[in-house]
This record gives C-alpha cells, structure tokens and sequence, in this order.
C-alpha cells in the first residue's frame, strides 16, 4: 500500500510544511546522537525490505506508468521511471553499499596542536536537514535517504506527481526500517501532498530546512533556485562532451568507436549521456567509423559543416545544438584543429558536468584534465560512468556542478559539513 496522497482543497498548507520541517530539526538533532553502527542496521533492514515487498513496489510503481500519459512522459522519462525486480535488487544493493561504509560522522578532517597547547580540530557533522525535490526516479528515493541516514542527516522528500505512489511504498518501508532500528520516524519525511504551492512554502523555511537538493530537469532546477531562500546545491543540465584527440588511433578504432557508442546510446536520456562529440582534425577516419556505428543504433547526427562533407546523412547543426542537453537520440559533431578548440568549445557550451577525452597521449590527457573547467573529467572512458555507484559510493544523492561546497557526485561524505574543535587546558588569550 502507497502513503495515501493529500489531495483535499483548503488544507492549511503553511501549516503542514511549518509542521514537517519542525519533526525534521527534532529527528535530525535525535540523529546525531546515534551510533553509526545503530543508523547502519537501519539501512541494513531498508535494504532487506526492499527486496521483501518488490511485488508492493511494482504494483505501486504500475500505477504510475498508467498514467505516464496523462503527464505527456516521454519515452526515456517513462525508463527513469519505471521499477522492476532487478532494479529493486539494484537498490538494495546501493544501500548495503551505503551501509557498509565508514561513517563520516565525527571523522577528523585535519587536526593539529599550537605551540600554545591548544589542540584544534576540524570535524565532520551533518548538513541538519535536506529538502530533496525530484522527478520520477523513485529507485532515487531509498538512494537520497540511505546517503542522509548514514551522514545523520534528516531528509525531506518530495518527488514528482508522476512518481506518487512509487514513492509512497518506498517511504513507507524506509519509516518500518527506522522504526524498527530504534531511529525517529521523522528522519525521513515524503511530502504527501501534491499541491505545488507545498514546494514554493519549503523553500522559504531558511530557520528549519538546512539545505535544498533539486534533481530533475533544468526548469525544476532553475524554478527551485529562483523560489528558495536556502542553499541549493545543484547541476542545472548534463551537457556532456567526448573530445577524441589526433592521438587517439593508437587506442585502437575498436575501443574509440565502442566508448563513445556507449557514452551516447547506453542510457540516453540520462544526464551523464554524452551529447556533443569533438574530433581532432587528424582523426577523420575514427569520425567516420563512430558516425557509421552511431547511425546503426538509430542515432540523430548533427554536425558542423566539416562533419557535414565527410559523412552523408548529417543534418547541420546550429548554434543551440552545441548547449542543447537532447536526453534523446541526438548527437553533435564536430571537427576541431587542436586540443585548444576543444577546450576552449567545452568550456563555452558545456554544462561543467562530465567531459572526456580519447587519447594516447599523457601531455594531451594531462593538459584536458587541468584545463576543462568540469566536476567530473574522464580520460579513455565513457562519460557513463559518471555515477556515484560506479565511483564506489553507493549512490549519490546528486551530482553537483557548483563549486561549493561539494562538486560531482554527492556521496555519504559530502552531506556533511564541519565544525572546529578547540580543546585547552585554561588558556586565555593575551
């Protein structure tokens, strides 16, 4: 069964959002107080119930997907949304990856002692409590809440009307696991009204809510930065790039043409998917033969003139192709003269979430790595693999393109903050 979704006009809204915010400040100081062995069995018993009620999950998930067109979702919106038995064990399994973690709680980040004999610390502590605001993904769900429950955090959950009942039956599994592990109840809350004002009256409570999560498309995102009155930590789009460098042969045409394949086709609509393609000058024939195996996954190609007169089938591309995030089957090419094009196009029209390049050479590898202004740079593999599971995380509650205070993939570590710790013996100051 799904938590039943508040629907009923003149409901005192800034009186429930005052009210869920409030059990939030109260679970998350609860939650400092708790062994990090006590908020792993936690996520431990989140993770075996998963796999318990899959069937209740599916089910609630099968009511969504009825309705995907009532929501006009696309074909790669219904795939995000959309859970399954594997994807449920996937969940699982994230967690236990969670779970089996250091705790970050307490670690000491740096530490030292003055010549005065005060011994000074910088330790980590909990962000207090998250808002999280997504769009389908439900599998996010037990993502955001096993990061916060390991960083004692308290979260606020609030998914998209597409998603209501998915999340409903994951929210309430989650609450049985708490309450099963001694924790409070209200260390993870799902909104459980769909009216979007809800949205608008969280983001005012700056004096409750500590910081603010979005995670969906980009006019969510802005919507949400330009309404909030507290921290958002962000990526606005994944406008990610595979520069594939005069020297990039000697990796084999095989291996170029299989990487940047998956980097686009694997999950398209995802926002690590690689939507622009760049080829060094030098590199025509590795463009000709990823453009012929793209074109066999039934991929659009758009490309610049010069991609134009060496493959047929190219349609032009214009200015808003090289910022455009397609989330679909389209991809950009286009053909550079040296390494220095390709950085300097990556940095005017990339988003700073993921970029790549292919390459033999360490100079070239090396110069890319420190000259792309990106959260996440890869050299000779896919932007794919931009995740927080693959960077061995568990799951990542977003990946962030801001440069404070956390950048790329957002793990259990980095829903932290610190606090100094300042340790004498009676010393007062001159």
């Amino acid at each position: 069964m799904s938590t039943p979704v508040q629907t009923t006009p003149g409901v005192d809204l800034d009186a429930y959002c005052y009210d869920l915010a409030d059990r939030a400040v109260v679970a998350g100081r609860a939650l400092t107080t708790i062994s990090g062995a006590q908020r792993d069995q936690a996520l431990r018993t989140i993770a075996d119930l998963l796999e318990q009620r899959a069937a209740d999950i599916i089910a609630a998930n099968a009511r969504d997907i009825a309705r995907a067109d009532e929501f006009g979702l696309t074909g790669a919106m219904v795939d995000r949304l959309r859970l399954d038995e594997a994807r449920i064990k996937k969940m699982a399994a994230s967690v236990r990856q969670i779970a089996a973690q250091t705790d970050p709680v307490g670690q000491v980040i740096e530490g030292y002692v003055r010549p005065n004999g005060l011994s000074i610390q910088k330790v980590r502590v909990p962000l207090g409590v998250v808002l999280f605001i997504y769009e389908s993904r439900p599998n996010v769900t037990s993502d955001a809440a096993a990061l916060c429950i390991k960083s004692a955090n308290a979260l606020i959950l609030r998914g998209g009307k597409e998603a209501i009942f998915s999340n409903g039956a994951i929210a309430e599994v989650i609450r049985e696991a708490l309450d099963a592990a001694g924790l409070p109840g209200d260390a993870v809350q799902l909104v459980n009204t769909s009216d979007r004002a809800a949205v608008g009256k969280l983001l005012k409570l700056d004096g409750q809510i500590d910081v603010v999560i979005p995670r969906g498309g980009e006019s969510l995102i802005r919507a949400v930065v330009k309404q909030s009155m507290i921290p958002v930590i962000k990526h606005y789009t994944g406008n990610c790039h595979v520069y594939v460098d005069e020297h990039a042969a000697a990796l084999g045409a095989q291996q170029v043409v299989d990487i940047c394949v998956n980097a686009k086709v694997q999950r398209p609509g995802v926002c690590n998917a690689t939507e622009s393609m760049l080829f060094h000058a030098e590199a025509g024939d590795l463009l000709k033969q990823v453009a012929t195996a793209l074109i066999a996954e039934g991929i659009e190609l758009r490309g610049c003139e010069r991609t134009c007169k060496l493959i047929d089938g190219v349609k032009p591309a214009g200015e808003e192709d090289w910022s455009t995030e397609f989330l679909d089957k389209i991809v950009a090419l286009k053909v550079v003269d040296t390494l220095d094009e390709a950085v300097a196009h990556i940095n005017r029209y990339g988003s700073r979430h993921t970029d790549a390049i292919l390459t033999a050479d360490v100079r070239a590898a090396d110069a890319f790595v420190q000259r792309v202004d990106t959260a996440n740079v890869m050299v000779n593999c896919s932007t794919r693999f931009s995740d927080g599971g693959e960077y061995g995380l568990g799951a990542e509650i977003g990946i962030s393109t801001d440069k404070l205070h956390a950048r790329g993939p957002m793990g259990a570590a980095d829903m932290t903050t610190y606090k100094w710790v300042v340790r004498g013996s009676g010393q007062i100051r001159n």
